[in-house]
């Protein structure tokens, strides 16, 4: 979808602010935040394209004015009201009103670091072989789906060279639906900055994306 967090080449956000040495968190309720977004990812109530789409779906001024981890929490929210896990009026008020709805798993403290480590693997087994190899040129689809996309918007219809080839991965268009994972095959591809903006783009830009084989076709 076309949706507020596809920034690239937008103007008057002003620059990205790089603090030094900056902390994982600024406060401890983004600990919590991210913490919690964890924690019932680990469920198995939904799956990470579910969880970005349930982000990045955010009316379009709420998601503008969220901070990182205010995002990710209003993200929680809808997915736990949609999995009818709490209530609407619930998550208003803040408190149990009914006997809690199961689950499929609860991630223990203990098991944290071990589950971290590994991960969320991806990669999946596929037959047909890779339609395009590295040093390729391609070109991406005019795609402007409703549902979730991994395509930004501002890299549509553009032209660049296949830097990488990483095998067949679950495809996040219909992983977010709940259409099942369909692996495809997926790509880095490089673009320069005045294919993606024009003649007016900093020469010296270039900008590397990971774009799966629906996403491409030849120039």
């Amino acid at each position: 979808m076309n949706g507020a967090q596809d920034l690239g080449g937008m103007m008057g956000f002003g620059p990205i602010a790089i603090e030094q040495d900056e902390p994982w968190f600024h406060a401890a309720w983004e600990r919590r935040a991210f913490g919690l977004t964890l924690a019932m990812g680990a469920t198995g109530s939904w799956n990470i394209d579910m969880s970005r789409y349930a982000r990045e779906s955010l009316p379009p001024a709420e998601y503008l004015t969220s901070s990182y981890y205010e995002i990710w929490t209003k993200g929680v929210e809808k997915l736990v009201a949609a999995a009818g896990l709490v209530s609407e009026e619930e998550l208003t008020l803040g408190q149990v009103l009914a006997e809690p709805a199961p689950i499929k798993r609860v991630l223990k403290a203990e098991d944290v670091a071990a589950v971290l480590a590994r991960g969320g693997p991806a990669e999946r087994p596929i037959e047909q072989p890779a339609r395009f190899a590295v040093g390729d040129r391609v070109r991406t689809r005019n795609l402007h789906p409703q549902g979730h996309t991994r395509l930004p918007r501002y890299a549509r219809c553009k032209t660049g060279v296949v830097e990488l080839v990483h095998g067949a991965h679950v495809f996040p268009d219909t992983n977010a639906h709940g259409q099942g994972e369909q692996p495809q095959w997926l790509y880095t591809i490089c673009f320069s900055g005045r294919e993606l903006w024009g003649e007016q783009a900093d020469p010296t830009v270039s900008v590397s994306i990971d774009a799966w084989e629906s996403y491409l076709e030849p120039p």
